[in-house]
């Protein structure tokens, strides 16, 4: 008889090797989970750390920099991600003043085309977005950190391939023209804007940027407004507050070259600074001889009065003029083809004068102007942006009696009010 075989029991762990064999275990998911979690971020984190400046409250005494627009390379996820993390300012947020544009037609029509195009080319044929654009091309305008006239503002910088103050006037994107409805919607928000329409949620915003690209400003300003995907800033301090806002408007636009394809005002070939004269009709100012250059009339050095030789052409008055200021960022050139009319040096121009001269150039840069005139009535020019304003002479006005020692007493006559002046035209609104 065969035995039956005995069961043999396999020994039981102690109690303690469970506690380690359920240690290991779970640090084998635990330690790569947290070398995940707790490992600092790849690539971006030098980059983030470069953008997320502290904000500097700029003195009144100093003029805050306007920065070039430079991008940070993130991904359109980081962006947004990095833009939501910076907070809205919460201090008050004031809705800017009524701008009512004190120009002529002519400098108006300018205006409200450039104006137009920033709109149109940044916020798209969207009237909430373009009104917000609008308000920030005219709070800079109110700063004395930016240009006086609309154009000046829209297109600073336009001479760079990169760091223009709005991107669509030097990345090529005007080659894009909007379709003649888009546009003449774009118009009326420029015109109104211009004539005291305000979009107030903006505040007094001089900067903004779309929620998907972060520039290196944008965590040094104080985040004040959101308009759609775009973020909305001003800057820190006092240089942010209604009171920055209070320079003056130049009074004219600048001829920008870049707008003719859709503005009439616009109109004409760019020649450096003189606005807009034929190119092919133009000499080279670098042909013109040293010897043929006017000295300056004034001790600054940046006024000249010439006497002009109808014989080099209507047209070489531009190329003289620029020649004559060189590289002078403030320049006046003032021109006559009758010799006697040209004042004496220190002389103050007479109403005569004025009204005789025929050729002026008036050149700002710092103001990014530039404008040539021609007396229409003297030479005949292919626009009549390109002629001056004429100014009649005042008829001669004979002077006042002397009065005598004793004078007359007129008891009880009330004198009759003089007339008031005859307001100024103001421009036509089409």
């Amino acid at each position: 008889m065969t035995p039956s075989p005995v069961p043999v029991t396999a020994p039981r762990p102690a109690p303690g090797l469970w506690i380690a064999l359920a240690a290991i275990a779970l640090s084998a998911i635990a330690l790569p989970l947290a070398a995940v979690l707790l490992a600092p971020p790849p690539a971006a984190a030098p980059m983030l750390a470069e953008i997320s400046r502290p904000k500097r409250v700029v003195p009144k005494a100093e003029l805050p920099e306007v920065e070039p627009v430079r991008l940070a390379a993130l991904s359109m996820d980081d962006a947004r991600a990095f833009n939501a993390a910076i907070p809205f300012s919460t201090d008050p947020n004031p809705a800017a003043r009524p701008l009512i544009l004190d120009a002529g037609a002519e400098d108006f029509g300018r205006a409200v085309d450039c104006l137009a195009a920033a709109t149109w080319y940044e916020a798209g044929d969207d009237p909430v977005g373009q009104r917000a654009v609008a308000q920030v091309v005219l709070n800079r305008m109110r700063h004395p950190a930016f240009p006086k006239s609309v154009c000046g503002v829209v297109f600073q910088g336009q001479e760079r391939r990169t760091g223009c103050q709005f991107t669509f006037t030097c990345d090529g994107a005007m080659r894009r023209t909007p379709s003649p409805a888009a546009w003449g919607r774009a118009q009326t928000i420029a015109r109104q804007a211009l004539t005291g329409s305000v979009f107030a949620k903006v505040g007094h915003s001089t900067h903004y940027h779309t929620d998907w690209v972060v520039p290196y400003w944008s965590s040094s300003l104080d985040k004040v407004a959101e308009v759609n995907t775009h973020l909305f800033f001003r800057w820190t301090g006092w240089w942010g507050t209604p009171p920055a806002f209070r320079r003056g408007y130049a009074g004219v636009e600048p001829v920008v070259a870049k707008m003719a394809a859709l503005s009439p005002f616009h109109g004409g070939g760019e020649v450096a600074l003189a606005g807009a004269v034929d190119p092919a009709a133009m000499l080279d100012p670098e042909t013109i001889p040293e010897s043929a250059v006017p000295k300056p009339v004034a001790v600054g050095g940046d006024s000249f009065h010439v006497a002009l030789d109808k014989a080099m052409g209507a047209d070489a008055f531009a190329a003289l003029a620029i020649r004559t200021c060189g590289e002078r960022a403030y320049c006046k050139f003032l021109g006559w083809t009758d010799r006697a009319k040209v004042p004496a040096v220190g002389a103050s121009l007479t109403p005569a004068q004025i009204e005789a001269m025929s050729f002026s150039y008036l050149r700002d840069k710092d103001q990014g102007f530039g404008k040539a005139l021609w007396n229409c009535g003297e030479f005949k020019r292919p626009s009549p942006i390109q002629c001056m304003r004429r100014t009649p002479v005042a008829a001669a006005v004979a002077p006042a009696p002397v009065p005598s020692a004793t004078p007359e007493v007129l008891s009880g006559v009330r004198r009759k009010p003089a007339p008031s002046p005859t307001p100024a035209a103001t421009p036509a609104i089409n």
